[in-house]
């Protein structure tokens, strides 16, 4: 497969630390639904997330970032298990429901149907995804 955003091994290091920062307790699937999250996130370049044109970018946007920057385990290494699931992402790998998503989060109850305007796609253990409509948005779809 081809990266469909441009990744150097630092940004793919990166993203593997946010994945396990993000949902290790989601398992790998969990993971690299956020992956899908980020990834669209670059390509987007729509809504929220204009002019965020690469994986530090992404990661690290303030206002509408990620929480686990602010937590002291994304700094450590990311290990090979991480980081083989972060090329995944950045390779263009999607999973359902997170596939075209740009948000998602970890609701107390039910997922509402919709967050921030966005409809929900679906619900993959603890986490909730929303996708923007296509013509908000054309290039995650």
């Amino acid at each position: 497969m081809m990266a469909v955003v441009k990744a150097n091994s630092k940004d793919i290091q990166l993203l593997g630390r946010l994945l396990r920062a993000e949902a290790e307790g989601e398992g790998d699937l969990g993971m690299l639904m956020v992956g899908n999250v980020g990834i669209n996130r670059v390509r987007g370049n729509c809504l929220d997330f204009k002019n965020i044109r690469s994986i530090p970018n992404m990661i690290y946007q303030s206002p509408g970032g990620f929480e686990a920057v602010q937590k002291p385990y994304f700094y450590q290494r990311a290990r090979e298990k991480y980081t083989r699931l972060a090329r995944r992402s950045v390779n263009g790998e999607r999973q359902h429901p997170a596939s075209n998503a740009l948000w998602y989060f970890r609701p107390v109850g039910d997922c509402p149907p919709t967050w921030w305007n966005q409809n929900r796609t679906g619900r993959y253990k603890a986490h909730c995804f929303y996708a923007p409509n296509p013509q908000d948005c054309p290039s995650v779809y």
